[in-house]
């Protein structure tokens, strides 16, 4: 294999790896903050956060193709900020991967933050410890499960993405061609074999994230 055949895997594991990450740095205040607060908008902003997980692709990405289009209100205040388009680049790929992948990782770590419990927090508190204290020193620590849930799903959804990165970004290669629209253009084009060979790779790759995931899982129950 060339370089340009390796290209759409290159772009597609760095739009997962950045996206995780900032996924990580939204969701986990976000998480925290659904599983502490008793306001009743916590329902509706559920609700919005799982969106991804039942609407279609190619309407998310219709959605997130007019708000970060030039005339679009992302688009309009990023147009402040650069002089590049959002839409068809690789910036636009990850702000639609973020907001795609983001149940996700909050669900996973709403849920482990939830399963802790408010008592350790009560009892840490007590003792003179601020609320970043709490959490670095005692959910932290205790939630490790739902972190590595949340970083494996979320890396693993973003490498299996098409209608959303297709819609934003296009097919632009060595720009926004990911794996997973690499393949469609092969088999379009009937290169069955070419097309064989990424979707046997993706295959692979999301069958060694699953059995990393459940054994890790599992050696956790193991010893807790």
């Amino acid at each position: 294999m060339d370089l340009i055949q390796l290209t759409p895997i290159f772009i597609t594991f760095k739009l997962a790896l950045i996206t995780t990450l900032v996924l990580l740095i939204i969701g986990t205040p976000l998480a925290w903050w659904l599983s502490n607060t008793q306001t009743r908008y916590k329902t509706p902003i559920e609700a919005i956060v799982a969106l991804p997980l039942v609407l279609p692709p190619t309407v998310l990405g219709f959605y997130l193709l007019i708000a970060l289009s030039p005339d679009g209100v992302i688009g309009q205040l990023w147009s402040y900020l650069s002089d590049d388009p959002l839409t068809f680049s690789f910036s636009g790929l990850v702000i639609g991967s973020v907001i795609y992948s983001l149940p996700f990782v909050v669900q996973p770590l709403q849920a482990s933050f939830e399963s802790i419990g408010k008592p350790l927090q009560q009892v840490a508190a007590s003792l003179g410890a601020k609320p970043l204290d709490i959490f670095f020193s005692v959910i932290f620590p205790l939630s490790y499960r739902g972190f590595f849930v949340a970083i494996t799903l979320g890396f693993a959804h973003t490498v299996g993405e098409f209608g959303v990165v297709l819609m934003i970004g296009g097919n632009i290669p060595g720009l926004t061609q990911v794996l997973s629209i690499t393949i469609y253009d092969h088999v379009e084009a009937l290169e069955y074999s070419a097309a064989h060979i990424y979707s046997a790779a993706l295959l692979l790759f999301s069958f060694v994230i699953l059995l990393l995931a459940y054994t890790a899982n599992r050696k956790i129950n193991i010893r807790v």
